[in-house]
Formats: C-alpha cells, sequence, structure tokens
C-alpha cells in the first residue's frame, strides 16, 4: 500500500487530531487528489486505448446519468475531464459515483491481468483499493469500497467484524441473491431510503436460510417466512444440539429481531399516519442482519 508516515501525520497523533467517527457530507480537496493519485498510479499510460475506452465509457454513463451533454465546459481528454469533474463538483454522490465507476474499473479482470499488471501501473489493484479504503478511513469519511460496490461505513468495529466477512462470504455465487439484496439494503441506507434498507435486510436474511436449506437438500416451501425459515435451520441442527442449550435466546432473538423489526416498520401498509424509520435503527437493522447472516454461514461452515 502507498501511504507513508510522515511528520504531519505522526503529530496530529500525537495532538489528537485524528477522528474518531465518520463524516458523509463532506470529502476535502485533499483526499480527492489523494484518490487521484491513486488512480494514477494503477492504470498506468493514460494513453493505453484500453484505459481511454473505458474513461470515455465511465464519461459517457455520467452524462447520461446527470442528464447532461458534458461534464466540462471545454473538453480535453475522457481521463481529464473525468477527474477534474470529481475534483470540482460540490455534490459529494456525484464523487463517489466516479470513484465507484473507476475503481470497478480498477476492479475489472482486465485491470488485473498479469501482463498488464507487469508492463504498466505501479500499484495493483488490490493495493490501490486498499489504499483508497485507507484514504476514506484516514479522513474520517465514512465510505469503502467493498464487492465491487461504495457501501457506507457507520461502525468499524462492525464492518470489519461483521459486513465485510459476510461480503466476502455471500461473494459465492450460490448466494448471489442474498449478496445483491444485502448489497441493495446499503445503497438504501445510503440514499437514506431506510423503509426500503429494512425490505432488502429481511429479503438477504431469508435468502442466506434459503440457500443453505438448498446446499443441505433440506425442504422447505417457496412461501415460508422467516420465522418458518428460523425453525427449519433449528430442527436441522444447523446449531449442534449441545449448543443450543446454550443459547437458549438465540431463537427468540432470530425471530424477533430482524423480520419483527421490518415488518412492524416497512413490510405492511402504513396506516393513516405515515411511518417514519430513523437512520440509526436502519444502521441497527443492517448491523444485526450482518452479524446474523454471519453467524449462520459459518454454522453451516461447520456442518458435517
Amino acid at each position: 500500500m502507498k501511504v507513508y508516515d510522515i511528520y504531519s501525520k505522526r503529530q496530529k497523533r500525537l495532538m489528537g487530531e485524528f477522528l474518531d467517527v465518520y463524516g458523509y457530507d463532506y470529502i476535502s480537496k485533499e483526499l480527492r487528489v489523494q484518490i487521484i493519485h491513486i488512480i494514477n498510479d494503477t492504470i498506468g499510460n493514460p494513453d493505453h486505448p484500453n484505459n481511454l475506452k473505458s474513461f470515455q465509457n465511465i464519461y459517457n454513463i455520467l452524462c447520461r446519468e446527470y442528464g447532461i451533454f458534458s461534464l466540462q465546459e471545454h473538453r480535453k481528454s475522457s481521463i481529464s475531464d473525468v477527474l477534474n469533474f470529481m475534483l470540482k463538483t460540490d455534490d459529494i454522490e456525484q464523487v463517489i459515483d466516479v470513484v465507484e465507476l473507476i475503481f470497478t474499473y480498477i476492479n475489472s479482470p482486465y485491470m488485473r491481468d498479469i501482463h498488464y499488471i507487469r508492463y504498466h501501473p505501479e500499484i495493483s489493484p488490490t493495493e490501490a483499493i486498499e489504499t483508497l479504503n485507507y484514504r476514506f478511513r484516514e479522513h474520517g469519511v465514512g465510505y469503502q469500497y467493498e464487492s465491487g460496490e461504495i457501501i457506507r461505513v457507520d461502525s468499524q468495529i462492525i464492518h470489519a467484524e461483521a459486513v465485510k466477512p459476510v461480503l466476502h462470504l455471500l461473494s459465492d455465487t450460490r448466494f448471489q441473491g442474498a449478496n445483491e439484496e444485502f448489497l441493495k439494503a446499503h445503497e438504501h441506507y445510503r440514499h437514506e431510503r431506510y423503509k426500503e434498507c429494512l425490505v432488502e435486510c429481511l429479503k438477504a436474511f431469508e435468502s442466506t436460510m434459503k440457500t443453505i436449506c438448498d446446499i443441505q437438500g433440506w425442504t422447505y416451501q417457496p412461501g415460508d417466512t422467516a420465522k418458518n425459515l428460523i425453525n427449519l435451520c433449528f430442527q436441522n441442527n444447523l446449531i449442534p444440539t449441545y449448543l443450543q442449550t446454550q443459547v437458549t435466546s438465540l431463537k427468540s432473538s432470530l425471530e424477533s429481531g430482524v423480520p419483527t423489526m421490518r415488518n412492524k416498520n416497512a413490510g405492511h401498509g402504513q396506516g393513516s399516519q405515515p411511518l417514519t424509520v430513523p437512520q440509526h435503527f436502519a444502521a441497527y437493522q443492517l448491523h444485526m442482519t450482518a452479524s446474523t447472516i454471519l453467524f449462520l454461514l459459518e454454522a453451516e461452515k461447520a456442518l458435517p
């Protein structure tokens, strides 16, 4: 990872100037410049045909999705225009859009090809992603690039111990549905669509259990609810008998946790008074879903 622990950074740590919490509504010019350095170090020769083609595609995607004809008044090159747009825009979500699109290219099979890595860039795609995430953390910006998307991070401990391992385990093609739903939950959360976040959390939770049942050959009905699926997992000793006696509250927690919060707040008609799901409630839901899915996946791996 191309990061240096220079004197000024050490002094800031000693003075307690590094942030302990994450922000989401400001990305400094310094961080944007550091991200551009990472991109330049990774793509190698900017005039390489594949770089030119890929950045032209990124440029076109941004123009189409923003409903504009050009990112800049005076065009230079697609790479220059895209990077300058990211550097100058006041819209934080547009910065995230650009970073996500570029790092999706950096994370592509072509960029990971051994011949490209050997002859062009200074750092590999893996190092680039690690450095990007480090820079986000260093600046106290609550985003990380994981599983091909930028996701919002609200608790670094929970992210490291639950969310990130879950994304890794769900990357198994057998869990594609659950993975997509869990990522959608993060997407809804990032855009403050908290009701939709709860719905996708439950979907991911149910899809995980259904996939485990499919892998193990346990029979269930397509319309089975989370409660039925939880019972099926317990009946088939997803959790060993000797552990069930030690965790008598787990079944109740699973039944009344993820599915109940979704049912009460997002899954049914809201009546005459619109229901508002607060941000901290959705964050808790995401974290609990991640922890529960991680527990189930690890339990399934431990089955004989």
